[in-house]
């Protein structure tokens, strides 16, 4: 399987929870390229554009799913946006005139999106952020908006980001944990998982080491890409066929000999 810009589902059947990994490098690099942030606003750009993807991987719709960070500090707007198919597209803005940090603060709002155009949808979920708690702030969307509880670990590290989600299973109206301190205990496993790790073991080493008490089972990957470089992949294709066509029409046309 892919080792990097994949989101990848599973499940730990024994202690009733599923979940999702996802790992960005391309897609990471192709966003990060149109802009020059400070070190510290591109990794909040990093582990917001690694958390669309893992929401995208766990609530079901077909559209786009985007996530916005407004603040009054010196972080204006931070943007992440995913398609039900893959594709990423992400950016910041910020004041650079502030010697503050970027950041997001007590006084910033999370707004999660999801618009599915064949349904004529539009969802808005509004959520205050504590601090600058951002996989925090998700856990809170999906409790409030969701009455799930998660757990999200984000990281943005060597040029790459990577995010890990936990829910537990629903079942009958309630969950269906493997016993009483599942979700306690995979969250304590989730919490050891080193940066380094993230971003380089493969899924299903990184998910056997961290919990290979649970019964790891993982499914089919989905690729993950940027949708500006998709975007200029298929405009360099339009010029080509376009190119081809007009050297056709300016060839003088051929004679044949009798």
């Amino acid at each position: 399987m892919a080792k990097h810009d994949f989101l990848q589902r599973f499940l730990l059947e024994q202690a009733g929870v599923h979940g999702a990994f996802v790992r960005l490098d391309k897609t990471w690099r192709d966003v990060r390229a149109q802009t020059d942030y400070p070190k510290p606003l591109a990794s909040l750009l990093g582990r917001t554009l690694a958390a669309s993807a893992l929401l995208s991987g766990s609530i079901k719709f077909r559209g786009r799913l985007s996530i916005q960070f407004r603040s009054e500090g010196a972080l204006r707007l931070l943007f992440a946006e995913c398609t039900d198919g893959g594709g990423l597209r992400g950016l910041a803005r910020w004041d650079e005139a502030s010697e503050a940090a970027p950041q997001l603060g007590d006084g910033a709002i999370l707004a999660v999106t999801i618009e599915q155009p064949d349904r004529d949808l539009r969802q808005q979920a509004l959520i205050a952020c504590e601090g600058n708690d951002l996989s925090g702030a998700f856990e809170r969307y999906f409790e409030q908006s969701e009455q799930l509880p998660t757990r999200m670990l984000l990281v943005e590290h060597a040029g790459r980001c990577a995010g890990l989600l936990l829910q537990p299973i629903a079942e009958g109206g309630g969950f269906a944990l493997g016993d009483p301190d599942a979700w306690n205990r995979v969250g304590y496993l989730m919490a050891t998982a080193m940066s380094d790790e993230m971003v380089n073991l493969s899924a299903e080493e990184l998910l056997t080491r961290l919990f290979h008490e649970e019964g790891v089972r993982v499914f089919e990957p989905r690729r993950s890409r940027s949708r500006a470089a998709a975007r200029a992949r298929a405009s360099r294709r339009c010029c080509a066929r376009s190119a081809a066509r007009n050297a056709r029409k300016r060839s003088p046309p051929r004679v044949r000999s009798r």
